[in-house]
């Protein structure tokens, strides 16, 4: 608990005898304030009103944490990542994330959830109760909210507006997933490698990697994958399928990310935002090698001394110093050789404009 009061109004719970008993359903209360808030469970009222849209609830704390929403005010701050909440439940089922709790456990399966809401609608797949039913298609759901974000696929409805680039999404979760777009921010983080991602989802295919042994063989060059995706789209570079085409340009591209990444060059897009600087980018790495100027981070580091670097192109330009190799990229006009096809590109133009005058 925050403060002493709070702990000890809570102790009371176990120090009292539970004095106030609901007839409807037999449930005991300690206080009498808790009791009341309880019958309107079974009454249905709502006695407190919000003054803006009108909406009622059946206690002053709801109102309280309802009314933030209209004041945009979010007093609630992870001490991690900074993020800020309305309400400090949701400040706490977040800090989960960072702690990798997960309190809530599935009796039937052991299988652990970092909120009680999402325990509650695993059940389901054990009972195989789906009570909600789609008018249009009769697909039927576990729970309300499920149904609610199927009729969106029906009626092509997307409620939820990013405020950055004011894309429109069917569904609160899949915008929260998109912002992480442009913060950069990577909150889901492998318990065993430390790897982090952007959504739940890209981290629970990557723990296939740890779980399983890599099933799926690359014909070609003998490369194991964990999942048939992975080696579908690894495929590519041996066959040179590029199935992904810019309906702009005639280019193609093995993955839709890399279409996706394509695209910013026509629309001038970039999604991603520095928190520091406010520069932008059009792609997300590009944003974290850049905040490394900023943090000062240099996590690639040279094995034969001390020296660190932000990004590996120049980790493995420094290598060189060590291993004594060769500069690779050599200039056909003169005697001259580089570390990289970038600055030899550059070089070459000083001998194309030398033949032109």
């Amino acid at each position: 608990y925050f403060t002493k009061a709070s702990l000890k109004f809570h102790q009371k719970v176990h120090e009292e005898e539970k004095q106030f008993h609901c007839d409807v359903c037999s449930k005991a209360f300690n206080h009498k304030s808790h009791f009341t808030r309880h019958l309107r469970t079974h009454t249905g009222e709502k006695p407190f009103s919000c003054k803006i849209c009108k909406k009622a609830f059946s206690c002053k704390k709801s109102l309280s944490m309802h009314n933030n929403i209209h004041t945009g005010e979010k007093p609630y701050k992870c001490k991690v990542c900074e993020k800020a909440f309305r309400h400090q439940v949701n400040l706490r089922t977040h800090n989960r994330i960072h702690t990798g709790e997960k309190p809530y456990k599935c009796k039937i399966c052991s299988r652990a959830f970092s909120h009680s809401s999402h325990e509650r609608r695993h059940q389901k797949v054990h009972t195989g109760e789906r009570k909600y039913e789609c008018e249009t298609c009769f697909k039927r759901f576990g729970d309300k909210s499920s149904l609610k974000g199927h009729y969106r696929t029906h009626t092509g409805e997307k409620p939820f507006q990013c405020k950055i680039c004011l894309k429109a999404f069917s569904s609160s979760g899949i915008l929260r997933t998109h912002t992480h777009i442009h913060t950069g921010e990577k909150p889901f983080k492998c318990n065993i490698c430390e790897k982090a991602f952007s959504n739940q989802s890209s981290l629970c295919t990557h723990r296939i990697i740890h779980n399983e042994e890599k099933e799926f063989n690359c014909q070609v060059c003998f490369k194991k994958f964990s999942s048939k995706v992975h080696l579908v789209m690894h495929n590519r570079i041996h066959t040179g399928e590029r199935p992904f085409k810019c309906k702009l340009c005639p280019k193609a591209f093995h993955t839709s990310s890399a279409l996706t990444c394509h695209k910013r060059n026509h629309t001038g897009e970039k999604p991603f935002k520095c928190k520091f600087c406010s520069k932008t980018f059009k792609v997300c790495s590009n944003l974290l090698m850049h905040k490394r100027l900023h943090t000062g981070e240099r996590p690639y580091k040279c094995k034969s001394c001390p020296k660190a670097f932000y990004c590996t192109s120049h980790l493995i330009k420094h290598e060189v110093v060590h291993t004594g190799a060769d500069k690779t990229f050599k200039c056909s006009f003169c005697t001259k050789s580089f570390w990289q096809r970038k600055p030899l590109a550059k070089h070459l133009e000083t001998h194309i404009k030398k033949e032109e005058n």
